[in-house]
């Protein structure tokens, strides 16, 4: 990836440029000390003097109003705030009418920045203070006052905290009064810009030390680069948060957002003072101290899959390389290309006005439908449909163009989803809430409602990652998520009224993607690339999770590395130092996962004889377990030498009745409350009795006993039984109040027991009895 810059031969403007701000995307206004505002059209080329402002006005700042608030559009005039050095801003329309000036601080107003729903503007000045002002232009308040300038500010993603700069100091200061302000040392010299994103919420500042740095909102330093040859005078994200573009003295600089430079551009435009993105994420423009202004957009962004490789080669021209056979097609679009996504054997294309699905079969004839919003930030796919995310909201298409659901919420942010806080799979959406990061939303892909009776996902922690696996019914989908701790659980979308359980399946994970053809998860784990070959399996006997895992040492990568992809056996990683890494996954899970799909388990046998790896057995014992076939896993169990196991399954295949064999399966995966259930929903007393005290869960059993007026007299014996191995005597006043009235004889009790069973095996045997002429008439 790199940027295409274009200036032209002579400076339109005849001093310093100070500031720019994009209307549209192909609209900018540009000011400077020459006492000029320039439109520039980029569509014609065209620019035109909108108007002179007094000479005794300065540009230092510029800052239009926000176009879009969440869904809605906003209804006020199009008006921007300006920022000069006499102590003043101004509000200034798009026709360069200046609608109000006000006297703002003594000495130049440095910083002027409207927050995202241009509810408020903040100002920074040379005298120190910082303050917030209404739409219209009355103070609201003074937040800050502190004895040297404040050259930057930036308003938090909420639009609840600020940053600002203080020397060689950053400092977070929420808007709340007596709540922590956050503030550290980030540069060897002044702070010169800052920016703070709202979609990855990462912080970027640059300094006369000539270095820039990415920061987390606690202030934690992410990214440091080498010292540059001067100062960075600006720097700016992108709207989507993936990239950042930072200038200084006849340079232009593209980083990821992990701090690494996809290119660096030397352009002669003496110092770029101010960087701004169009609301597409696609171009950017540069204020120049020799009175250029600089244009570049973005272009060699590359997408693979499989066998196809696509390079963004024009920003209207995209080159399709199958890497097989060597062939190569061009994609040719009316207009420029924002944001494109390539995956499950579909390219999608969304550009200024369009969407385009092209199937990997056929590069000739794209699927083309028109888009309501000019301002793609993410799309994602699953194999069925794709998901677009834009200003104004989500929308699932199939791949046939057809709009299939748009999923709404409360207070729902659209502009600010990035690829961690939304997931895709065939049937389900799942979404991080962002004014609370603990609560994850599922919604029905096909209809946009929401799943488990409206009823959200709520974890203990805030979560930073989610992601569904793409495979299996939609009934078995499970979501993984990473909170802020770093560690991985894994839990079900759909839990039928039940507290869903979430099961922890690693710790200190820092990145992770699901596999596209099979239900396998890979993750960066500490310093380590670990693959869970059966993660589920926690649902069916947990002890078994680490059989199942597959590490590699992480030495081979570099640090840091992220997770782009994971296709057939191939793993896709980026380290941090921006170079792609491949790393491959044995087949053989792959394999195991479609034979258990399938229920072909003599095949899954084979296979894991053949493979002779103790992993693969213990993804089988699982499988067969969380399927029930309990002959496949006695002989999965027996492999890896748990020989208790092996008896416990034999003990299920021995009992009298379906509904006694499901009741011992739940309880070997641990699930006693409904193993309990079912045996009391067909009517087995004594088994529900009876397993509680094979659990010594001891007043559980008494209170079945007593409530249903059976065997009381077996749970007084086992319990006297119990205590007398251990040498103690009976000390819960339950149980002293029974033995006083129940006399205990071993005999009765036995010959109880063989009346329960032998009752047990009669109904069973006469159910299926039942069972198989009703199936002879049919």
């Amino acid at each position: 990836m790199r940027l295409k810059t274009s200036l032209l031969k002579e400076p339109k403007h005849k001093e310093l440029v100070s500031c720019v701000g994009w209307t549209t995307a192909d609209e900018l206004y540009s000011c400077s000390e020459d006492h000029q505002i320039l439109k520039w059209n980029l569509l014609t080329n065209e620019t035109g003097l909108v108007v002179r402002l007094p000479d005794d006005i300065y540009p230092v700042d510029l800052h239009w109003f926000p176009k879009t608030v969440g869904a809605k559009k906003q209804t006020q005039a199009e008006i921007s705030a300006l920022t000069s050095t006499d102590g003043k801003f101004h509000l200034v329309s798009k026709m360069g009418r200046i609608e109000k000036s006000v006297e703002a601080h003594k000495g130049a107003v440095l910083a002027g920045r409207w927050n995202y729903d241009g509810t408020a503007l903040l100002t920074a000045g040379e005298d120190g203070q910082i303050k917030i002002w209404s739409k219209s232009g009355m103070l609201r308040s003074t937040l800050v006052s502190q004895g040297c300038p404040v050259y930057s500010v930036a308003w938090g993603p909420d639009s609840d905290r600020i940053l600002y700069t203080s020397r060689r100091q950053l400092i977070i200061k929420p808007l709340q009064p007596s709540t922590k302000v956050i503030q550290w040392k980030a540069h060897d010299g002044l702070v010169l810009k800052v920016d703070w994103n709202s979609v990855n919420d990462l912080i970027l500042s640059g300094g006369e030390d000539c270095k820039y740095k990415v920061w987390d909102s606690f202030g934690r330093l992410l990214h440091s680069s080498t010292s540059q040859d001067y100062p960075i005078t600006s720097l700016s994200w992108a709207p989507d948060g993936e990239m950042f573009a930072v200038g200084s003295f006849n340079t232009l600089r593209l980083c990821d957002k992990t701090g690494w430079s996809y290119a660096l551009e030397k352009p002669n435009t003496g110092s770029v003072f101010n960087l701004a993105w169009s609301a597409d994420g696609t171009q950017l423009a540069g204020a120049c101290g020799n009175g250029h202004v600089i244009f570049a957009h973005v272009v060699e962004q590359h997408w693979e899959w499989k066998n196809f490789s696509i390079t963004l080669t024009k920003r209207r021209t995209m080159q399709v390389r199958n890497v097989q056979n060597d062939a190569v097609d061009v994609l040719e679009f009316r207009d420029r290309i924002i944001k494109a996504s390539l995956a499950f054997d579909h390219l999608v294309v969304a550009t200024s006005l369009q969407c385009y699905v092209y199937n990997s079969r056929n590069w000739n004839t794209p699927l083309i439908f028109d888009l309501k919003e000019g301002t793609v930030s993410l799309i994602l796919q699953a194999e069925k449909h794709f998901l677009l995310v834009d200003g104004s909201g989500l929308y699932t298409f199939s791949y046939e163009g057809r709009l299939t659901s748009s999923p709404k919420f409360l207070g729902m942010r659209a502009d600010v989803l990035s690829a961690q806080a939304v997931s895709l799979s065939n049937d389900t959406i799942a979404i991080r809430d962002k004014s609370d990061e603990k609560v994850i939303l599922f919604f029905d892909a096909m209809t946009g409602k929401p799943l488990s009776d409206g009823k959200p996902l709520t974890h203990k922690l805030e979560v930073l990652e989610v992601a569904l696996d793409q495979c299996g019914p939609s009934s078995e989908r499970k979501i993984s998520l990473i909170d802020k701790n770093h560690d991985l659980y894994l839990t079900s979308v759909h839990h039928l009224g039940k507290e869903p359980k979430i099961c922890k399946i690693g710790s200190m994970v820092h990145s992770m993607a699901w596999n596209d053809t099979a239900n396998i998860l890979c993750g960066i784990q500490d310093i380590q690339f670990t693959v869970w070959y059966y993660p589920s399996v926690v649902f069916a006997d947990k002890e078994l999770l680490p059989r199942t895992i597959y590490t590699k040492d992480g030495s081979e990568f570099s640090h840091a590395p992220h997770i782009l992809s994971y296709v057939g056996t191939k793993v896709t990683l980026r380290q941090g130092d921006g170079s792609l890494v491949y790393s491959n996954v044995p087949l053989y899970s792959t394999l195991l996962h479609e034979y258990s799909a399938s229920a072909r388990w003599e095949d899954a046998l084979r296979l894991c004889r053949f493979a002779k790896d103790q992993s693969l057995w213990a993804c089988l014992a699982g499988m067969a377990m969380a399927s029930r076939d309990l002959n496949t896993a006695e002989m999965a169990y027996a492999a890896i030498g748990e020989l208790p196991r092996v008896q416990y399954i034999n003990f299920i295949k021995e009992q009298p009745s379906k509904e006694s064999s499901l009741a011992h399966m739940l309880m070997f995966s641990g699930h006693v409350q409904e193993a309990e259930t079912t045996l009391l929903q067909a009517g087995l007393i004594y088994q529900a009795i009876q397993m509680n005290i094979d659990l010594f869960n001891w007043n559980r059993a008494l209170e079945l006993a007593v409530k249903h007026k059976t065997h009381v007299d077996t749970v007084l014996a086992f319990r006297g039984k119990f205590l007398q191995t251990f040498g103690r005597k009976e000390t819960n006043k339950r149980f002293l109040q029974y033995s006083e009235g129940v006399e205990v004889d071993w005999e009765r009790i036995q010959a109880k027991i063989e009346m329960e069973l032998f009752k047990e095996r009669e109904k069973a045997a006469h159910t299926s009895v039942r069972g198989s002429v009703a199936s002879r008439h049919l």
